[in-house]
């Protein structure tokens, strides 16, 4: 049930801000906005106000908004989507990406503001030992502090963590202070592949500060950018095979939000930061049905000086379906995979 409620959570609301991003700017350019949904399926809740019919549909994996005469074929008046200006219609398309890297700056800043933030000290102390990693093993306990490994005086944190880096599989003889007694210990760290270097499973102590609502704002919107940055880095990576391709569909989204969810609320927040950064990169890539695509297509519109004929959008359309479908297809598997119930 957690799963569940954690999952309709976030995909409710980064579905809802991105869509609300297009709605928006649709309506203040002047579209006409016939249907504003949450999900896809059968409606669950319906009501319309004014010209706009509002649902909430059966599946909250998505939702769409349907603006009056975006598809060419459709009756076309002064309120249509392909009457606007370009600029009025790029606009729009790029309004959903944009609400999404938006959202994570109001997430970011309502976490720092309710929980404050903790940065990591230099002293030699142990914050949090991992339960089942050769620290926990050999008897660590939080606020040990450590003064001397092999006989080498650790005068930081830093320090301690160089040494250990380097001495995977080896014993070695930690000397500390634990509640004002010296003890002694041995530790044997194992070597991580993913970081390449040896590791015990400590974290260092934390210092907590509360920071005021203006600056947790700023903090907030530094926050997104370097993630923004370091996931579309971590793309470019992924699309060039400088990395392997690590994706998640509906699926192993909904299972991370579950096991985030039991952290607690804040975290959840936070997961869905990253969720809404992630789905606003994703939509700014130019494949077609994406508002990447869309972007393209309007672009060349503006080179060209004429729309691209009706025949080569559907041929592109359908590709970029085909595309998102396989793409969709390997995700679920993955993610069915990484269950492990067969």
């Amino acid at each position: 049930m957690m799963t569940i409620l954690a999952s309709v959570f976030v995909f409710g609301l980064v579905v809802l801000v991105h869509e609300l991003g297009h709605f928006v700017t649709a309506k203040a350019v002047g579209m006409r906005v016939d249907e504003f949904a949450i999900g896809f399926g059968p409606k669950v809740i319906q009501f319309r106000k004014g010209e706009t019919l509002y649902s909430w549909r059966a599946i909250p994996l998505g939702g769409f908004n349907k603006i009056a005469g975006m598809d060419p074929d459709e009756p076309q008046d002064e309120r249509s989507f392909q009457q606007k200006s370009l600029a009025a219609r790029m606009l729009v398309i790029l309004a959903g990406s944009l609400m999404n890297l938006l959202l994570p700056v109001l997430l970011f800043s309502a976490v720092f503001i309710s929980s404050g933030i903790s940065t990591p000290t230099d002293m030699p102390i142990v914050g949090t030992v991992l339960p089942g990693r050769p620290a926990a093993v050999a008897g660590m306990q939080t606020g040990d502090k450590i003064e001397r490994i092999d006989g080498q005086a650790i005068a930081s944190w830093n320090q301690f963590v160089n040494v250990i880096k380097v001495s995977s599989g080896k014993i070695l003889l930690v000397e500390g202070v634990r509640e004002g007694q010296a003890f002694q210990l041995q530790v044997i760290p194992e070597y991580d592949e993913k970081a390449d270097k040896g590791i015990v499973g400590v974290m260092p102590q934390m210092d907590r500060y509360q920071p005021g609502v203006i600056e947790s704002v700023g903090l907030a919107g530094k926050q997104t950018y370097l993630v923004t940055a370091e996931m579309s880095v971590g793309l470019w990576k992924m699309v060039t095979r400088q990395v392997s391709a690590e994706v998640a569909g509906p699926i192993g989204v909904a299972q991370m939000a579950g096991e985030v969810a039991q952290l607690g609320f804040l975290p959840l927040l936070q997961f869905a930061a990253f969720l809404s950064i992630n789905l606003g990169i994703i939509n700014l890539l130019p494949v077609p049905m994406l508002d990447g695509g869309h972007v393209l297509t309007l672009l060349v519109e503006g080179v060209r000086g004429r729309p691209l004929e009706r025949q080569r959008q559907q041929f592109i359309q359908t590709i970029g379906f085909i595309l998102l479908i396989l793409l969709f297809l390997i995700a679920t598997f993955k993610d069915v995979s990484r269950l492990k119930l067969f």
